[in-house]
């Protein structure tokens, strides 16, 4: 389930990165970048929380920890200078636009993997199969 989450985050942002960088680029370039990092951020959380194992299990963190710094940083930053973004990006105001997501989904995949990582069977992959290899 958090892997399909991921995925569609990454599919979303994505699309909407693409879209304002190929149309709008020049209204808020700083925004559309934010929104094709967290994009590529998703994708790779997506990734990793799919495939298991060690190597995955730290990338997966890594990429759990950069999408919640990204979400508060943008968020607070969007809110305390609004004329810095004058497009929202997936993390301005902690998400808003997705309807806070972007802001409960790092929470919940840095607390899932500390419970796969506590089960001593490392991150599970392909939906729930546990990997050998925990931390």
């Amino acid at each position: 389930m958090l892997v399909a989450v991921y995925a569609i985050f990454a599919l979303a942002a994505g699309a909407r990165a693409g879209v304002q960088i190929a149309t709008r680029f020049s209204d808020a370039p700083v925004a559309y970048l934010l929104s094709a990092f967290a994009a590529a951020v998703y994708v790779l959380a997506t990734v990793a929380l799919a495939r298991g194992g060690r190597t995955s299990f730290r990338i997966a963190v890594a990429a759990c920890a950069t999408e919640l710094a990204g979400v508060l940083a943008v968020g607070t930053l969007s809110i305390a200078d609004r004329a810095a973004f004058p497009d929202e990006t997936v993390w301005s105001v902690y998400g808003r636009g997705y309807g806070f997501v972007p802001l409960v989904l790092p929470v919940v995949g840095l607390l899932w993997l500390r419970r796969t990582a506590r089960r001593g069977g490392g991150t599970p992959a392909g939906g729930g199969r546990p990997v050998s290899g925990g931390v």
